[in-house]
């Protein structure tokens, strides 16, 4: 309350309007030359004095002034100022090319995916091919600090300053869709590598659990197509 009251005064005087509120009463008045604005709390009437003031430069005083108390208001709500759509910072450009990058390897990875969960090696002139889950947890980001989606999320949150308020929530469900089916894809991926060493295990649970994490894949590629629609990012 105290910050919308300051950013009301600053607001009125900025326009030569003085903020005046008397204590013990339940309205605020704006005095001017010659012009008196009274508003009462609802259900009281509002009552405008303002005869030597053109109405139409009146309205657009408190509009104007009633959009500076909208973002103090939002300050309170939600603790910080929302930073303008426009706004940039040192690693805009390099968090938009891995996020671009990080996509077009998860493609690769989904439209290649019995090859790249694969592994053959020859042993003795015969050659050997057995799934393995490695390749998923790289293509993830999870097994190299200069993968693009290393740390995909934190790239994401870093981003979200370049997304309008219309589409902000669509965003932050987009960013959290991504952390969970990433950490799933990594988990099941996990899981598999040690598929033959659980007892009871085999070649057949490790390409369970590989079958398993695609579909994480699958949808933490998915979220990742959202975030960059929302960015008006062009997907690769």
């Amino acid at each position: 309350v105290l910050l919308i009251c300051v950013t009301l005064s600053a607001a009125f005087q900025k326009s030569g309007t003085t903020l005046r509120i008397s204590p013990g009463n339940n309205y605020a008045s704006s005095s001017r030359s010659k012009t008196s604005v009274t508003i009462w709390e609802t259900p009281r009437k509002k009552t405008f004095d303002a005869e030597h003031q053109d109405r139409r430069s009146f309205g657009v005083t408190l509009l104007s002034n009633a959009m500076m108390v909208s973002t103090a208001t939002n300050a309170i709500v939600w603790g910080t100022f929302s930073p303008p759509a426009v706004a940039a910072y040192p690693e805009e450009k390099e968090d938009k090319t891995k996020l671009l990058k990080g996509y077009e390897r998860l493609t690769y990875l989904l439209d290649h995916w019995e090859t790249e969960t694969t592994i053959c090696q020859y042993s003795g002139g015969t050659k050997g091919c057995e799934r393995s889950p490695e390749n998923v947890m790289v293509y993830m980001g999870y097994k190299s600090t200069v993968d693009p989606l290393f740390k995909a999320d934190k790239t994401l949150k870093r981003l979200s300053v370049l997304v309008s308020d219309d589409d902000g929530l669509d965003y932050i469900d987009a960013m959290e869709k991504w952390l969970q089916a990433a950490e799933e894809a990594n988990g099941m991926a996990y899981v598999s590598s040690w598929g033959e060493a659980n007892p009871g295990g085999g070649k057949d649970r490790v390409q369970l659990f590989i079958e398993r994490s695609k579909k994480n894949v699958q949808d933490a590629h998915d979220a990742l197509g959202v975030a960059i629609d929302l960015l008006h990012l062009e997907r690769p």
